[in-house]
């Protein structure tokens, strides 16, 4: 025991004499090493030295033939979007197309002339081309509602002209707003397009008459489809889900499907839609309100007025304000041309001072709401271009501005439970958008 005690003493005392001279040595390695690098850096030559040893050399390096072919497969996929002033032989040419064939082609097919025709600003066309610029495919989106695109195809060697149904990709987006001076002011200054806005005011047309009941504070929200081209925004699309506060009453309207039929709706189920709009027009100013008695401009004595004035420049179109049946077409004494519409049984609508009447219009003819009866003039008893718009029940002249008007049907018991379904996600995005609005102006 004691014997091994001391040999592990011995071991120990020898590793503490000998370590000294593995620092001293390690030092000195180190010291040389670090002397080593500076004077290196203190040798080494400076720009000018350099620049007297340095020359260019060219040489032609060979390339493998593998690395320079190319195939027929080979292709160049280019995006352009029309530019303002545009032609069809400057489109062609920064998409990449050099195909003098290919452009006589375009130039003498009766289906492709759409291609001269139709070179909208902003439109997105793509081609396919060759390495060599031979065009393979060239597509262009048609104008028009039914969203078909003209394609152009190279195949067995020819070019074939066909049109195929445009694959758009949809975007939710939700915007909120308020009023200060008019409801495009306020959706302008949104980013809101206009033809969001004019959704917006046929929604709440049977509640809302846009051209005189705007308040400033009234407030709005809408979700809506963005319909996007290769990711670029093409057009809109439907309003899903919209609130507008107006005047202390706040209205909601939801777009629902169903195999019974399709429309907007309250969060409660109820039909949005009323059997009258509130305003023929889409949007415009009031001239001269109801009354029984005012100074008429032209025979100078007080006179009743019985219907709304719009005042409007000529050709705006003047839209049926409900389902009905035309009872007469033509001119009538003050009121000029005229149209008269009869709604279930006791209602007429009286639409006077019209420019003209849309194509087709008779007696008798069934008309939906918002359809084009005609447009806006200044014939008869006029002294400028307006719309003259009576309301009338059992024949007795009524304010158009303020009579109450019935709503369509609300949806069946049944229906309800799939409506929820449907609505309550549109809804809960209606009190987001608010309340984050609300925060941001806060």
């Amino acid at each position: 025991m004691n014997n091994g005690k001391t040999r592990i003493l011995a071991h120990l005392l020898a590793i503490r004499d000998n370590r000294p001279r593995h620092f001293t040595a390690g030092a000195l390695v180190a010291s040389a090493s670090l002397f080593g690098m500076v004077a290196a850096f203190g040798t080494a030559p400076d720009s000018a030295e350099i620049r007297e040893y340095q020359r260019v050399v060219v040489e032609q390096l060979p390339l493998a033939l593998g690395a320079i072919q190319t195939t027929e497969t080979n292709s160049f996929v280019r995006e352009e979007r029309i530019q303002r002033g545009d032609t069809v032989a400057a489109l062609l040419s920064r998409l990449g197309v050099q195909d003098e064939k290919a452009f006589g082609f375009l130039r003498q097919q009766p289906d492709t002339q759409p291609l001269f025709r139709q070179l909208r600003p902003g439109k997105i066309v793509t081609a396919h081309t060759s390495v060599t610029g031979e065009l393979l495919t060239l597509t262009f989106p048609l104008n028009g509602l039914k969203d078909n695109t003209l394609v152009v195809e190279r195949r067995d060697g020819r070019l074939q002209v066909g049109e195929q149904a445009h694959a758009f990709t949809t975007q939710v987006v939700m915007k909120a707003g308020e009023i200060h001076s008019s409801l495009f002011a306020a959706t302008d200054a949104i980013g809101l397009p206009d033809s969001i806005a004019t959704q917006m005011a046929d929604i709440f047309g049977g509640d809302i008459d846009f051209h005189r009941d705007l308040r400033r504070g009234d407030r709005f929200s809408v979700v809506y489809e963005l319909l996007l081209d290769h990711g670029q925004p093409a057009r809109t699309g439907r309003i899903l889900a919209t609130e507008f506060a107006n005047n202390g009453k706040t209205f909601r309207a939801v777009w629902f499907e169903s195999k019974e039929g399709q429309g907007y709706y309250t969060a409660e189920g109820k039909n949005i839609r009323k059997a009258f709009l509130r305003s023929p027009l889409e949007f415009s100013r009031v001239t001269s309100g109801f009354s029984y008695s005012r100074f008429h401009p032209i025979h100078q004595t007080w006179r009743a007025h019985k219907g709304v004035d719009y005042g409007a420049p000529i050709g705006t179109r003047v839209k049926a304000t409900g389902d009905g049946i035309v009872e007469f077409v033509g001119r009538q004494g003050g009121y000029g041309n005229l149209v008269v519409i009869r709604h279930q049984g006791r209602f007429t609508t009286h639409y006077g001072h019209l420019n003209g009447f849309s194509a087709g219009m008779r007696k008798g003819q069934r008309v939906s709401q918002s359809d084009i009866i005609g447009y806006v003039g200044k014939t008869g008893w006029a002294t400028g271009p307006h719309l003259h718009y009576e309301v009338r029940i059992n024949d007795v002249h009524q304010n158009p501005l303020a009579v109450a008007l019935p709503s369509a049907p609300p949806l069946a018991s049944q229906q309800m439970a799939e409506f929820k379904l449907h609505a309550d996600p549109l809804v809960y995005r209606l009190d987001r958008i608010r309340g984050m609005n609300l925060a941001l102006l806060d």
